[in-house]
């Protein structure tokens, strides 16, 4: 499959969509997920247009991966969960049903059930409330 330039989070990088975002960067956009799989889920994005880890330049995964360990710190001061979930999907038979590559940063909280994808959208009052929270700790760490 080839990348699509009309997929959401291209649409988001460019302004089309809306995003609680947490992080705009030069190479990366962190941003809350519309259907959260617990409070502080988070997706970081590259601005480079890439379906999957493969597609992918070495320079811009670098970049990815490390803005990624920033913010998943962010939400575990921000949350203080005992668990944490990073994960990264390649392809529709892992999973991947927005084809940009991205990083999932999920919270977990005793007595959740391990689900890859919510099946409803959270409230755009909780997620606005929940990327300022993750806002307020990346801009006190640098």
């Amino acid at each position: 499959m080839a990348y699509d330039p009309n997929n959401i989070f291209a649409k988001i990088l460019r302004g089309e969509a809306d995003a609680h975002v947490v992080l705009d960067e030069e190479h990366c956009l962190g941003f809350m997920d519309l259907m959260p799989q617990s409070p502080g889920h988070t997706l970081i994005i590259p601005r480079e247009p890439a379906e999957n880890i493969f597609d992918l330049s070495s320079e811009g995964l670098g970049q990815l991966i490390s803005t990624t360990q920033r913010v998943a710190r962010a939400v575990k001061a921000a949350f203080n969960p005992p668990g944490m979930m990073i994960v990264q999907l390649n392809g529709a038979d892992a999973g991947q049903t927005v084809f940009h590559i991205h990083f999932h940063v999920i919270p977990r909280y005793e007595g959740e059930g391990l689900t890859l994808h919510a099946r409803s959208v959270a409230s755009p009052a909780e997620l606005r409330e929940h990327a300022a929270r993750i806002r307020a700790e990346l801009e006190s760490t640098p």
